[in-house]
């Protein structure tokens, strides 16, 4: 079925000739999404930089220059992309007028930001929030980018970091590094990047951790593991390897992985296409653009969709998906839900169902980062469409459902982080459909993680500075 509305990406909300109704999509007002593009450095920007670096360019505050840092060096990187990092080259999208101003621009308002750091609007003593009034606490700072949160029974927080830190954070407000973690590729999107509590700790003690390997041929290369482990004083025990994505990729990027149970103790957890999307995604013979479910100790349960299928991986339990980073159970329902992001629009919403085909990338709601014609199509037969989908990106990262009572009205609301726009989504379901988007912490800063406590308080992970905040209802 072929897109039928104008390359011109407006913020107007997109239908297609499949019959969606506008609860369907999701549109951030922006300028025009136009492929035609705008000499203006800061609309370039907008249109091809932000659903990756950040609307505020917050990527680039104290950045660490790593292919040039002067005009003429970024230019060429613009010109030409990085493909191991994911960057396509603009050299067909944007004139070299355009790439100079470009550059220019990038250096000069990322210096600016970083002596402004970003200051943020909010506060500890304010009030904000609409239909549920709410404070905002600082509750851990210091941090690089909290990609994984964890609380354990007696209330500490571990704290997964992309560099590589696990670290505890314990009810007297310290902050403790721990050790035993195995050997981790911190490059581009890897890292250390999430860590889940098997839902009968309190009996077996069980922690489930993510994160980058090295492939053991090339050191260049590499995918997503998952081991699990025993957390004993500050340092982690009897770790045992769970899952080991294939192949080993040198792509920097589009790693996942994000891990959930469902009620029967079974791991979901997702796997990004590693960069090659003409292959990975839509083939069974490997790890990438995939959801993986096994049993708590690892073995591929017999039920799983692909078990009996030739060369496929067992453990696949959906597949056509991009880059998931995001995945919960819905509290009431046990469903399990998750996000991905898209190329530039698209992001996604979708209902987990065993089998299915998520359609990544022979549909897409989205085109490339250089603004040309990914795919022509948004449906196709045998694919799954999404819950909902947004144009351009928000660039989800990190969800949850929102369990107990503590915020009023906002029962079993499911939150999103936004990286590009800067603030916590909370989504209204109704039927398997989102009836209601609301923004909140609207500027607070690329939102990495959210996550509700035993006691069902919600916690932010932001970074550019790397903290987490806790939201509480002020009716307490």
């Amino acid at each position: 079925m072929k897109r039928i509305v104008s390359l011109a990406f407006a913020t107007t909300v997109i239908t297609t000739a499949v019959g969606f109704s506008a609860r369907h999509s999701f549109s951030i007002p922006e300028k025009s999404f136009s492929l035609e593009g705008n000499k203006e450095a800061p609309e370039n920007y907008k249109n091809y930089c932000a659903g990756c670096h950040g609307n505020n360019l917050e990527e680039f505050v104290d950045r660490k220059w790593v292919y040039g840092s002067n005009a003429d060096q970024i230019g060429q990187i613009i010109t030409k992309g990085i493909e191991s990092e994911g960057m396509p080259g603009f050299g067909a999208s944007l004139s070299l007028d355009e790439v100079k101003a470009l550059s220019e621009y990038i250096l000069a308002e990322g210096k600016k930001q970083s002596i402004q750091k970003i200051a943020t609007q909010y506060t500890e003593n304010s009030i904000y929030g609409t239909e549920v009034k709410y404070k905002i606490e600082k509750i851990v700072t210091g941090l690089e980018i909290p990609w994984g949160l964890e609380f354990l029974p007696n209330g500490d927080l571990l704290i997964a970091e992309r560099n590589g830190t696990l670290s505890r954070f314990t009810s007297d407000k310290k902050l403790i590094k721990i050790e035993g973690l195995p050997e981790i590729r911190v490059a581009g999107q890897g890292g250390l990047l999430d860590i889940k509590m098997h839902p009968d700790y309190a009996k077996n003690g069980f922690i489930y951790i993510a994160y980058s390997y090295y492939g053991d041929a090339e050191k260049n290369t590499g995918n997503t593991a998952i081991i699990r482990t025993k957390l004993k004083d500050n340092n982690l025990t009897d770790i045992t390897p769970i899952y080991k994505g294939t192949p080993a990729v040198k792509a920097s990027h589009h790693y996942g992985c994000k891990l959930e149970f469902d009620r029967a103790n079974r791991l979901y957890f997702s796997i990004g296409d590693r960069g090659n999307h003409d292959v990975f995604p839509q083939t069974l013979n490997n790890s990438n653009g995939k959801i993986h479910r096994l049993n708590d100790d690892g073995t591929v349960p017999a039920d799983n969709p692909f078990v009996s299928t030739e060369n496929a991986e067992p453990s696949v339990y959906s597949y056509g998906h991009r880059n998931s980073q995001g995945i919960a159970m819905h509290p009431v329902t046990g469903e399990i839900w998750e996000s991905e992001h898209g190329p530039r629009g698209g992001d996604e919403i979708n209902l987990l169902k065993k089998g299915k085909n998520y359609g990544w990338p022979v549909i897409s709601f989205g085109i490339n980062y250089n603004g040309t014609i990914l795919t022509p199509d948004t449906a196709n037969t045998g694919m799954e469409q999404p819950i909902t989908y947004y144009i351009p990106s928000i660039a989800p990262c990190g969800m949850t459902f929102l369990t107990g009572n503590k915020y009023k009205g906002w029962e079993n609301s499911l939150l999103i982080g936004s990286l590009r726009f800067e603030y916590l989504e909370r989504c209204v379901i109704e039927n398997h459909k989102v009836v209601k988007h609301e923004r909140l912490l609207e500027g607070i800063g690329r939102v990495r993680n959210v996550k509700v406590s035993p006691d069902g308080y919600i916690y932010v992970g932001v970074e550019n500075p790397g903290r987490i905040l806790k939201l509480i209802p002020v009716d307490e």
